[in-house]
């Protein structure tokens, strides 16, 4: 590369007002200067300048002019040493300073984390509220946010935490309904990913943020909504008022190569393709396979041609995987190859792992991953490869498709990023993002204040539940529950068939309390006819629902792989496991509130609660704090050995994560590791990571 020509041809570029391909231009040559350890000269820095990368500027080859911007753009997010901003995070931090409401979309590269950072440091809010869409994204944040504000703030990330008089509340937008009825106002409302607020990119999760933000916008004195690739806003009710910021300002340079043109429909041409991606790029690289078929078409492929390699590391986490999972997971044998999966199924501790051996030198050089890469963290990788233009069994769109291969490349890592594309990708869009009342909500919203935005269909609809509704349980009951949030979930009909199920059997429903027994045969009967009343989503028979339902009460006396020995009558294997772990703390325990809310007004001279059990189910029948803990990213096993150690009771009820961690903190992990003589290589490898997330500055 002729630098000087290639300086003149960014010049020439940024004249013509061609600001993409003049920063494009650039960022090849950044990377070309990285590669051959060449010095920034005069005019690089000037153009870095003038495109705007300003964190790029080397201020020890800068004249004073580059020097001078490079200082004036530097901000405090919360670090040691405040940080250089890029002209549009300037620019958008500006504007939320001045209290604005923005809705920004900007790509992965943009660096949008910083502006949240920023603010907190400036502005010093009392209450802020950042939603996230899953429960990594949740510790992700949380890791990034605590060592620089927990002094000031407390931090919460669970449902069952006092508030103090600072507060920096993480978590997805279904534990956010909880906190309702104890603040009184947020002076930030934070949404990221707030496209997943329309059903037509997550139809699953749409309700629960769309009722978020309906009742956390009434309370938020500014909110700052946060998207990659949308084009336009369409006019709605919950982004009123706000500034939309369509800013396609990247940091990275991406490179397409559509190797599908080459492929078409051969399978074997594909696979011969992969091989030599994998072959020719040996640097860190995701794998986005598209559907849980595909991880393993992809697995077989790997495991057969893939050679085993040898780093110390990987070798401790096999040992570790073997002894607490499963001995014949085919993780393992990945693993051995330097390979790891992610997908949203999986304990959240061990997909947090995994991304942190990813991120490692010597540990995992790739991971093969469902669509949980792009919603579950914000990690990325100097190559990914899009194997299936597949999102489960609907055809990606472009918004996924821009989303996944902008996961490569990452700044001052990987000026240059590689997206191989063996499929067709879908064709190319303006994406325009609709927001609207789900018909799931019916019971939710509010019709007079929501009455300019409304269909008369809507309010007809909405009327008549909440007629039925106070038909079956009398209206200021029915008035109460709802000003109390004291439903879960987002399923206004779902809530009304157990109403009438309830009202018309009470004699059914009578037996609730044997819930509440400890032997586990007396829940058979009650689990059939509740599962029941939510016919899909459980992924498996009845049957083993409530079969498995019934092991898991064993969670904390037995190991995983004696569970699964339990649970392999029933074709339950690992990773049927963790799905139904996952749907049993979450929507069967959502259920079971459900029930038990409406049962007490409906049977209540009965006197029936069955909060114990639902206790019980929500935590995977773990101690409560030990669940929590492993959203920190520390495992159930390690919470057992330091249990059983002495150090610390789990099942003592006055703990909370707070006071937890703050145990963990004054014993400090040298003396913990000391205490705890069944620690392993590869538990102290982990607990030395759950340290670092605890850590304040």
């Amino acid at each position: 590369m002729d630098i000087f020509e290639t300086c003149q041809s960014i010049n020439d570029l940024i004249n013509e007002n061609n600001s993409k391909f003049a920063r494009d231009k650039l960022i090849e040559l950044l990377d070309y200067h990285e590669t051959n350890q060449i010095e920034y000269s005069d005019i690089v820095n000037h153009l870095i300048r003038e495109t705007g990368l300003y964190p790029y500027i080397k201020p020890s080859t800068a004249s004073w002019q580059e020097r001078y911007i490079y200082e004036v753009f530097k901000v405090d997010i919360g670090d040691e040493a405040p940080v250089t901003l890029h002209r549009e995070q300037s620019a958008l931090l500006k504007k939320l300073i001045n209290g604005d409401d923005v809705a920004v979309s900007a790509p992965t590269s943009f660096g949008k984390s910083f502006i949240i950072d920023a603010f907190i440091s400036i502005k010093k809010p009392t209450n802020v509220v950042i939603i996230v869409p899953t429960i990594a994204l949740t510790d992700e944040t949380r890791r990034r946010l605590y060592p620089k504000f927990s002094k000031d703030y407390k931090i919460i990330t669970t449902s069952d935490v006092e508030i103090s008089k600072k507060n920096i509340f993480i978590f997805p937008q279904e534990r956010a309904i909880n906190y309702l009825n104890k603040l009184k106002k947020i002076d930030i409302l934070i949404i990221d990913e707030f496209y997943k607020a329309s059903s037509a990119f997550d139809k699953e999760r749409s309700p629960s943020l769309i009722k978020a933000l309906m009742e956390l916008s009434k309370i938020s004195t500014q909110r700052y909504f946060l998207a990659p690739n949308i084009s336009r806003l369409d006019d709605n009710p919950f982004t009123k008022d706000m500034e939309f910021l369509p800013l396609d300002f990247n940091t990275v340079l991406l490179k397409k190569y559509e190797l599908y043109k080459k492929i078409g429909r051969d399978s074997k041409i594909k696979n011969k393709v992969f091989l030599e991606i994998l072959e020719k790029y040996k640097s860190k690289t995701l794998i986005y396979a598209g559907t849980y078929s595909d991880i393993n078409r992809i697995s077989t492929l790997i495991l057969e041609n893939e050679p085993l390699i040898k780093k110390k590391l990987l070798e401790h986490f096999l040992l570790w995987i073997e002894k607490n999972y499963d001995a014949n997971w085919s993780l393992l044998s990945l693993v051995k190859r330097g390979v790891g999966i992610h997908n949203g199924n999986l304990h959240r501790s061990l997909s947090q792992i995994q991304i942190k051996l990813f991120e490692e030198f010597d540990g995992l050089d790739r991971i093969v991953s469902t669509s949980s890469i792009i919603e579950g963290v914000n990690t990325s990788a100097e190559n990914v490869i899009i194997w299936k233009n597949k999102n489960g069994r609907s055809n990606i769109n472009d918004f996924t498709y821009r989303n996944i291969i902008g996961r490569s490349g990452r700044m001052f890592k990987h000026f240059i990023g590689n997206a191989f594309i063996l499929e067709k990708p879908p064709q190319s869009e303006d994406t325009q993002l609709h927001l609207e009342f789900p018909e799931e909500l019916v019971g939710e919203i509010d019709e007079e204040r929501f009455e300019q935005e409304l269909t008369r269909e809507q309010i007809i609809k909405i009327i008549e539940f909440k007629e039925e509704m106070s038909d079956l349980l009398g209206k200021d009951v029915f008035t109460k529950l709802q000003k109390e949030n004291a439903f879960q979930g987002t399923n206004s009909f779902l809530i009304k068939d157990i109403a009438e199920n309830i009202s018309n059997n009470p004699r059914s429903w009578i037996g609730l309390s044997y819930l509440n027994s400890e032997n586990p045969n007396d829940w058979e009967d009650l689990l059939f006819r509740i599962i029941k009343l939510e016919r899909s989503g459980w992924e498996t028979t009845y049957t083993n629902v409530v079969k498995f339902v019934k092991i898991l009460s064993h969670n904390w006396n037995s190991s995983i792989p004696e569970l699964l020995d339990s649970l392999c009558y029933y074709d339950i294997d690992i990773a049927l496991f963790f799905k139904l772990e996952r749907i049993v703390t979450y929507k069967l325990s959502s259920l079971l509130h459900n029930i038990n809310t409406l049962q007490k007004e409906i049977l209540w001279d009965q006197n029936i609660d069955i909060s114990p059990f639902i206790y019980k189910v929500s935590y995977a029948f773990l101690p409560r704090v030990v669940y929590h803990l492993e959203e920190y990213g520390l495992p159930r096993m390690i919470s057992k050995k330091i249990h059983n150690s002495g150090i610390i009771n789990f099942w003592d009820d006055s703990l909370n994560i707070h006071n937890v961690i703050d145990f963990f903190k004054r014993i400090t992990f040298i003396e913990l590791q000391r205490s705890t003589h069944t620690l392993d290589y590869f538990d102290k490898y982990i607990l030395h990571y759950f340290y670092k997330g605890i850590e304040s500055k």
